[in-house]
């Protein structure tokens, strides 16, 4: 099963991705993390990234498609989960190609709704395990008092994004809504569109993903 994962920045998405990976043995696309892991591979396709990202260029939609080609025609686990990518129309057109190309079907787009003001303040409360990534919130997950993260076990430090204050988030959210939220119309269109509220408990969350899921 192949999975899309739409919603604003904060909205929950990589800590539901990480539940999916560990429940249903699906594998994660995150754009940012595949640029890394190919910039650290030697590889042809890593040079390139390397390269671009050395100008402080944009890296383009046709290096990501090939990124993510190469994750298609390898191990297929429980089915991919597509985080942060596509991102526009015409990145969404190039991934219907692409998964066609390879074989393979987009099962689920799952929007996770939030609001905006709710948003502001989850996010700039949070905080991360330096170690797994693991996602603390001041007000609803504080980190461990011994500071033994719960995830992996280990004492890490837990770091705030230095992105993660309110002026910094409302303009990652405007950018989503212009760029982003029209493929929540595109998706829609092709009857493929799920909501979940993304503002209930992670338990809760996670229940009505699994809901449509399983459907």
């Amino acid at each position: 099963m192949n999975i899309i994962l739409l919603g604003p920045p904060g909205a929950g998405k990589g800590t539901q991705a990480q539940h999916l990976v560990a429940e249903r043995g699906m594998i994660q696309l995150s754009t940012g993390d595949m640029l890394r892991e190919a910039k650290a591979s030697g590889t042809e396709m890593g040079r390139k990234v390397a390269d671009v990202m050395a100008r402080g260029d944009l890296v383009t939609d046709e290096i990501v498609i090939g990124l993510i080609r190469e994750k298609l025609n390898g191990e297929k686990g429980g089915g991919f989960i597509f985080d942060g990518f596509p991102r526009t129309l015409p990145q969404a057109d190039a991934l219907g190609q692409l998964l066609a190309d390879c074989g393979e079907t987009l099962d689920a787009v799952i929007e996770m709704q939030v609001d905006d003001e709710a948003l502001v303040d989850r996010i700039t409360s949070r905080s991360t395990c330096a170690g797994c990534g693991a996602v603390y919130n001041d007000k609803t997950k504080p980190i461990p008092a011994d500071g033994i993260c719960t995830s992996c076990g280990e004492k890490h430090e837990f770091k705030r994004r230095a992105d993660d204050n309110e002026e910094a988030l409302r303009n990652r959210l405007m950018e989503y809504y212009k760029k982003t939220s029209p493929l929540i119309g595109y998706y829609y269109a092709k009857d493929m569109l799920s909501t979940v509220d993304g503002l209930g408990s992670m338990e809760e969350v996670t229940a009505s993903i699994a809901s449509v899921l399983d459907a």
